[in-house]
């Protein structure tokens, strides 16, 4: 196998997208679209990977990273003058360039490496990734001649009447022999309708040169799709969704209603675990075996273990166990630990804190910068206070503890092992373990008061 370089071109405005956010960074599925290429790109085994960057240049660096390679180029001079811009660092090393588009994010590496490799086993000079087109409005056409090999690329806006007929269409993917693609880069020219300087032509040079030129045409047009406003946004992640889906259930997931579940890219799904409609799983997620998520649940960038139940709540950034339950109507905030068995009920809210296994916050409850033992009890209305006006602090509860109803737990405070605070309390003093704290007033009644009132 030839040695193999990739270089991406994502320099261009994206001005039909009418946004301030560079295009390449829009997302499809929760992951921007030029990041989708590059984790393709990494799955083919290329020795050094070229992002031409543009107009936004040091976020698309701040996003992929600094195991990419940047050139910028200042001017958008067209496709084969962004290539260009790579020359320096890629031009004397021998081997085959891919050449892909940061707005494609369906591409994927099975297709990447279906090319390559039918390039090098053609011996090809340059080969083309194609696709059939039912509508190949605006697209670049593949000209072959007489015996089916490719002539030229001819844009769509400089093409004859009977150029436009043809439905084989250029996808804006390449593979060339490296060396001579930028040997034909120098001879390509800026005279059509656009005064750009197209990469494709590079095809007709290396023709002419007798070279032997290939076409490669995929079976998905869906891949090909580049994105260049927000109706093509909408297609791209619609595609991207029902891939996702779909690969999660032959990998033996339940998802009852698809067209109604998101699920990112980067998310991995034990066996039989069920997702109920109108659940959104975001970023590094990991679901657990057996698991039933939603209906309405938002988990992002967190750890759930196996045969845990979520339902109408929102977890983010956070580590659940196994056995656990949350929800409805939950909200565990970052840096949060739940621990196996753990139960955090209806509109209970759980931020930087940790729950020991067996423990429990069943109702209407806050818990904030905590530290929750094993088989603790907090009853509905249990609040940590945890912040001064000027400060967070920690508050302790030890294992067997339980929380009376309705009670204020004053940080920096430690409530001790197997100890009770009684409902309504606000305790201000850590609780020794084993003992009972009382902080309210004593329950005064007044006899007759309301006929007084009254009267």
């Amino acid at each position: 196998m030839n040695n193999r370089y990739a270089v991406i071109l994502a320099a261009g405005q994206g001005t039909r997208m009418k946004s301030n956010l560079y295009k390449v960074l829009h997302p499809v599925c929760g992951k921007p679209m030029v990041q989708h290429v590059v984790d393709q790109v990494s799955k083919v085994g290329v020795e050094e990977t070229v992002v031409v960057v543009g107009h936004g240049a040091e976020k698309v660096q701040d996003q992929l990273g600094d195991k990419i390679t940047y050139v910028l180029q200042e001017e958008q001079l067209g496709t084969g003058h962004a290539v260009v811009q790579a020359e320096e660092l890629l031009k004397d090393k021998n081997g085959v360039t891919i050449v892909l588009c940061g707005d494609t994010p369906l591409i994927t590496s099975e297709t990447m490496e279906a090319l390559l490799a039918y390039h090098e086993e053609q011996g090809a000079k340059a080969t083309v990734l194609t696709a059939k087109a039912t509508d190949p409005t605006g697209y670049g056409r593949i000209v072959r001649d007489d015996s089916g090999a490719v002539e030229r690329i001819v844009e769509h806006k400089d093409a004859t009447q009977e150029e436009r007929e043809i439905t084989e269409i250029n996808t804006g993917t390449y593979c060339f022999d490296n060396t001579l693609l930028f040997s034909a880069l120098k001879h390509v020219g800026n005279s059509n309708v656009q005064g750009e300087y197209y990469l494709p032509d590079v095809i007709e040079i290396l023709q002419k040169n007798n070279d032997l030129i290939a076409a490669f045409q995929t079976t998905s047009f869906d891949e090909t799709l580049g994105v260049n406003d927000r109706v093509a946004l909408a297609s791209a992640e619609k595609v991207m969704k029902k891939r996702i889906n779909e690969d999660h259930m032959r990998k033996g997931v339940t998802i009852i209603d698809p067209e109604n579940t998101y699920i990112g890219p980067d998310v991995t799904i034990g066996i039989d675990t069920v997702i109920e409609p109108g659940s959104i799983l975001k970023g590094k997620t990991t679901i657990g075996a057996q698991c039933q998520i939603g209906p309405h649940t938002e988990i992002v960038d967190s750890y759930v273990g196996n045969e845990t139940t979520i339902t109408q709540s929102v977890v983010k950034s956070s580590e659940v166990g196994n056995l656990v339950k949350i929800g409805p109507f939950a909200h565990i905030r970052p840096l949060s630990q739940l621990s196996d068995e753990v139960k955090v009920g209806n509109f209970v809210e759980v931020k930087k804190s940790s729950f020991g296994k067996g423990s429990k916050a069943s109702h209407l409850s806050y818990i904030g910068d905590a530290e929750v033992g094993n088989d603790v009890n907090l009853g509905c209305g249990s609040i940590t206070v945890n912040y001064d006006g000027v400060k967070k602090h920690l508050t302790k509860v030890e294992d067997g503890a339980f929380i009376g109803c309705n009670s204020n737990l004053i940080a920096p405070v430690t409530i001790g092992k197997n100890a009770y605070v009684a409902a309504g309390s606000t305790i201000t003093k850590d609780v020794p373990s084993d003992a009972l704290a009382i902080a309210r007033e004593r329950q005064a009644v007044k006899e007759n008061y309301v006929n007084k009132l009254k009267g």
